[in-house]
């Protein structure tokens, strides 16, 4: 990997952005799933046991069973463009990078680089170092800091290479960032009407790994404390969970899907799911909450749960990311 820090001697650093998101299986294929899963679930980050133990398992236990199910799951969301998760990452760093250049009246390069799959972090830091970029202000799309997202990232681009880093470790609390996820719910109860209750559903880890000292779980209250107040809800009226739970172990509660059994059963016909965690949307929003949490919801009882779509590429979270990259620009 080219050192982009090398420069004209005397010449000012040439400011690059790297947009970074989790990544996608190149195809909703058995064969692109295994490929994909076989790097994600191998990140010590992601699965934290000894990889004495681990490694063994993954390959003779997950890998030649689970690609099957999830290249299915995959089917269900993929578009003529691609994966939803790339084409939405793909329009935010577009967007990012028009805004930018607008505010600052100068050309600076964006790439996008998912942390595992195509195109990648490598991949990435060549289409900058190619554009002569010597400091890179790194944004990955996770407004809740996690070791296993943000702190994987960095973790991966300081292997990579050497250029100068600026890390932008979360915005769980940004103004900016918080009145866009706002504007996006009223935007959809003014289209579709209120539903009797608001869950707001974060990516969950495992409780272990948060009572160990990660801070994600108190970003998620935060973001979820102040979307809230932002709508003028009561208490009463929203509630935090967490979704995608992975493995045997006690993770992060209560689940999004507990709860919304819970919430059928006790009689409530509508419910409203915003996901603020994730910046682009994905297998877990369009397939997990949209579709097969909406169809255990009505199993059990109750008659429509209305997904609220992920921020994307909105203006209000162009304009809010850009607003985080500038300040970490030179000048």
């Amino acid at each position: 990997m080219p050192d982009t820090r090398k420069q004209t001697p005397g010449a000012s650093p040439r400011p690059g952005v790297l947009v970074s998101n989790l990544g996608t299986p190149d195809a909703p294929t058995p064969a692109a799933l295994r490929r994909y899963l076989a790097e994600f679930l191998a990140d010590p980050a992601v699965v934290n046991l000894p990889r004495l133990l681990w490694l063994p398992l993954l390959h003779s236990l997950i890998l030649p069973f689970r690609p099957k199910r999830s290249a299915a799951a995959y089917a269900r969301i993929w578009t003529r463009e691609g994966s939803p998760l790339l084409v939405h990452s793909r329009a935010i760093a577009a967007g990012l990078e028009r805004e930018i250049n607008r505010l600052s009246g100068k050309q600076i390069p964006v790439a996008l680089g998912m942390r595992y799959g195509n195109p990648s972090l490598p991949e990435a830091l060549l289409e900058l170092a190619a554009a002569g970029v010597t400091r890179i202000v790194v944004l990955p799309l996770y407004p809740q800091y996690a070791r296993a997202t943000v702190g994987s990232t960095l973790h991966r681009l300081k292997q990579l290479s050497e250029p100068t880093l600026d890390c932008i470790e979360g915005y769980a609390g940004n103004p900016a960032y918080i009145q866009a996820l706002a504007s996006q719910v009223r935007e959809f109860w003014q289209q579709h009407g209120r539903g009797e209750k608001l869950l707001i559903s974060f990516h969950g880890i495992p409780k272990q790994v948060a009572l160990a000292g990660d801070p994600y779980a108190q970003q998620c209250l935060h973001t979820a404390g102040l979307l809230a107040a932002e709508l003028g809800l009561s208490n009463q009226q929203w509630q935090l969970t967490y979704q995608s739970r992975f493995g045997p172990a006690a993770w992060l509660q209560p689940y999004t899907q507990v709860q919304l059994q819970e919430l059928a059963a006790a009689g409530l016909k509508t419910v409203d799911v915003v996901c603020p965690g994730f910046a682009a949307d994905c297998l877990e929003t369009l397939e997990e909450i949209a579709l097969r949490y909406a169809e255990s919801y009505r199993e059990a009882g109750g008659r429509e749960l209305r997904y609220i779509p992920a921020l994307n590429d909105r203006p209000e979270h162009i304009r809010a990311l850009a607003e985080l990259v500038m300040a970490r620009l030179p000048g």
